[in-house]
């Protein structure tokens, strides 16, 4: 009975999924795996948002295809924050799924670490919003085997439409050598990203003549950082960056900073350029001392398609958007263009089609896509907090 039942149940599968496919035949999907849980919740909104946006501006529909978006969390309960075995999961998912031709994703550069290899061997495209950390797709940015680890197949199929972090690195450095820092402490979250942007802003600082007086990893889960910040505090640092997020603790550390007594300006990068830092630290903790620095321009400050973005996301939300708002709806956007390009239902026809994206009309103005699938914008922003709100105060390689 077991040798007959075997192979009619895989019959009777084989003809279920043909059935399935037949009925799906028309319909794209496209899905988005970023952290829905936990306090990156409020920035992933706005991305999902972001997306939505642009999917609804085609009414749901290219050519003859119907589009289908699956907004999915990479993230869990028990961690917080991104979690490496629900985005591998996630991952797997979508290379099982026919009917999905793009995984706009992750928010996390330690998350798209892990499912990078995984889309890659099947051909699926990968349009990241948010990721920064170099290695991803620089060679010789990151460790000895990156990018090509990620790569299993030999072509590229993980694009990205924000700055990468050799950018922002340098940049911060540059902007506490005009802040008039002569010796700062360097603290990181010990993740792929946070450690990866510090790691250039640390070289960059030596290489401007700022004295690195200390550097250190930090625990993310620890209650407070109160010992930490007296070690500072000894150092006279004029500064304290921290490469890490919102999620790994940068709102207790700027309380801690503050509640030792220490003077030292505060530095982040992008990770923490959310409305998350501000109510887990408390505007008095940040104001006047804080600045982040971030890829693109701030929100308020978008020009021509940019602007119709911030005004019809206002409109639609009726609530500000966080600052990678933006970077879903344009990775949507781009997703969207490689589809319309390749004009049928083949993850290697969309793929192949975002590859030579060249001179793209986008939100944040004209750009192409290199060799390595980095966007050509090397537009930073410089913020500091002030009344409890995010401030521009430079804006770097327009």
């Amino acid at each position: 009975m077991k040798r007959l039942f075997f192979p009619l149940c895989l019959g009777v599968l084989a003809m279920t999924c043909s059935a399935a496919l037949a009925a799906d035949s028309q319909v794209i999907k496209i899905v988005s795996s970023l952290p829905r849980t936990g306090s990156a919740n409020a920035q992933s909104t706005t991305l999902v948002n972001g997306i939505k946006i642009a999917i609804d501006e085609v009414g749901g529909k290219i050519g003859d295809y119907t589009l289908a978006y699956e907004d999915w969390d990479d993230a869990s309960p028990e961690r917080g924050q991104w979690d490496p075995a629900v985005e591998a999961a996630n991952a797997q998912k979508a290379v099982k799924d026919p009917d999905i031709m793009a995984y706009i994703g992750t928010y996390n550069s330690g998350a798209a670490k892990i499912s990078m290899p995984i889309l890659n061997q099947a051909s699926l495209l990968m349009v990241s919003p948010a990721n920064t950390y170099p290695g991803l797709t620089k060679p010789g940015m990151g460790e000895a085997n990156e990018p090509q680890v990620y790569r299993p197949s030999g072509k590229i199929n993980f694009f990205r439409v924000v700055p990468a972090d050799d950018i922002q690195g340098e940049v911060a450095a540059q902007w506490a050598k005009e802040l008039g820092v002569k010796k700062v402490f360097i603290l990181h979250d010990r993740e792929l990203y946070g450690k990866g942007v510090a790691d250039v802003f640390k070289r960059a600082c030596i290489k401007l003549g700022i004295t690195v007086v200390g550097y250190e990893g930090i625990d993310p889960k620890a209650a407070n950082y109160r010992s930490l910040m007296t070690k500072v505090k000894s150092t006279d640092a004029d500064m304290v960056y921290f490469g890490g997020t919102t999620q790994t603790n940068a709102g207790q550390l700027a309380k801690d900073l503050v509640s030792v007594g220490a003077r030292a300006k505060f530095m982040v990068p992008d990770g923490c350029r959310e409305q998350a830092l501000i109510e887990s630290a408390g505007k008095d903790n940040l104001d006047d001392r804080t600045y982040v620095t971030f890829g693109g321009l701030p929100p308020s400050q978008l020009k021509g398609r940019g602007r119709e973005f911030y005004d019809n996301y206002k409109k639609k939300y009726n609530a500000e958007p966080e600052a990678y708002a933006v970077y879903g709806y344009e990775a949507a956007r781009v997703v969207l263009e490689g589809i319309k390009r390749a004009g049928k239902k083949d993850r290697a026809a969309v793929t192949e089609a975002i590859t030579n994206l060249r001179d793209f009309d986008g939100v944040l103005g004209k750009w192409s896509f290199d060799q390595n699938g980095d966007t050509s914008l090397k537009v930073m922003a410089v913020e500091e907090i002030k009344d409890g709100k995010f401030t521009p105060v430079k804006i770097v390689g327009m």
